[in-house]
């Protein structure tokens, strides 16, 4: 196992949505995906349970499938007044969004031709309670990331295949009935490990001290 040089702090902030960086032509080997697994089962979880599923595909016809529900739903969010490539009037700011579409928009189109999509999934007793407990999961989904991108591996958290997800659990025999799905992630390597952090408010914009 090979790791990138990163602190703890480098790694948190330089774990960026990758998109037009994947590397859609190698391979990524299953032993990487195990590891990061591995690294995902020690986030926390409801009670210690461990519910969090993740259905790793690799199968390229079952991978363009879920491309092609994916580029469908996208093409639907890009028609809608939310998509970030929308133009707000600031033209500091349209110049950063027309960045953020461009780059989510390539996602759109290529999500299908990662070598690995990897869906986090909670399993339940029912479909009300695996969706109930989709908190269980996304803590394992970060750290499945973090460890993705210590290994020099890119990702990106989205889940607007979720209006499909009967479809994605058809093509995949995901028991639609107990098994909730939370997130869909490309998985390849990256094309160069030296990505930034991003540009955040200051934090004491976000914090309420002591009350709201």
């Amino acid at each position: 196992m090979s790791l990138l040089d990163l602190n703890p702090d480098q790694l948190l902030s330089t774990t960026r949505a990758v998109r037009k960086r994947l590397d859609l032509t190698r391979p990524v080997p299953t032993e990487l995906i195990r590891e990061c697994v591995a690294m995902a089962l020690q986030a926390p979880s409801g009670s210690t349970i461990v519910t969090m599923r993740f259905v790793v595909v690799r199968d390229e016809a079952k991978r363009r499938a879920i491309g092609e529900v994916y580029r469908e739903v996208y093409a639907k969010y890009k028609a809608s007044p939310g998509y970030p490539g929308n133009p707000a009037g600031d033209p500091e700011r349209d110049r950063i969004q027309a960045r953020v579409a461009a780059s989510a928009d390539h996602l759109g189109e290529h999500m299908g031709d990662a070598p690995v999509l990897v869906l986090g999934c909670n399993e339940g007793r029912d479909r009300a309670s695996a969706t109930a407990g989709l908190g269980n999961v996304l803590p394992a989904v970060w750290n499945f990331m973090l460890a993705a991108r210590a290994r020099g591996l890119g990702t990106a958290w989205t889940s607007m295949h979720r209006s499909r997800e009967q479809d994605v659990a058809d093509i995949m025999g995901i028991p639609y009935d107990t098994v909730a799905q939370a997130v869909l992630t490309p998985l390849a390597y990256t094309k160069g490990t030296d990505f930034k952090p991003a540009t955040r408010p200051d934090p004491e914009s976000v914090i309420h001290w002591d009350t709201w």
